[in-house]
């Protein structure tokens, strides 16, 4: 293949990439209001119960399981007990793989993208690489993928940031 092959293969990869993220992009939106309070509701539950701002941004892009995520404090504070809390994680995610069955046909041929699919997996990119047809002329595989990164972003972002506004704004959460 030529040099201007390769340049134009290049360039039309480039564009199948930036229309199948601004696809996904408006779906997203309502994801994204969500998860930004919901993650910096976490973010702050982390901080008053004396954590750094640095442990809601690594569990919110390692484990990304809201609701594990707010149990993971409760855990992290109690003693150690590692049969407990798998079996604990367990019950909590389980759902997820019955997403997985539900999503095996539609994974297939997402190459390298497949395992990140499996992993970001939340109830709320369920629903849309579920409920949303993929246009025609947009490759599903990189839709999918930017629903679910798109959507673990909001999540990582509004915890990170409930982390660090809890440093700066104090305020009474007794009886939160």
């Amino acid at each position: 293949m030529s040099v201007n092959g390769k340049r134009e293969e290049s360039e039309k990869r480039k564009h199948v990439i930036k229309r199948s993220f601004l696809t996904a992009f408006p779906k997203t939106i309502p994801i994204m209001t969500g998860f930004l309070f919901l993650g910096m509701s976490y973010g702050l539950y982390m901080k008053v119960s004396g954590f750094s701002f640095v442990y809601p941004l690594c569990m919110s892009m390692v484990i990304f399981g809201g609701s594990l995520e707010f149990v993971a404090v409760t855990m992290l504070l109690g003693s150690f007990a590692p049969l407990q809390t798998f079996v604990m994680a367990l019950m909590i995610q389980a759902r997820h793989l019955f997403y997985g069955i539900t999503l095996l046909e539609k994974y297939k041929g997402t190459g390298w993208k497949k395992p990140y699919l499996i992993f970001g997996m939340c109830d709320e990119s369920f629903s849309i690489n579920c409920s949303v047809p993929v246009p025609e002329g947009i490759d599903k595989g990189w839709f999918y993928f930017f629903v679910t990164l798109l959507n673990q972003s909001y999540w990582v972002t509004g915890a990170t940031l409930g982390g660090i506004l809890g440093s700066v704004i104090t305020f009474n959460t007794e009886g939160l």
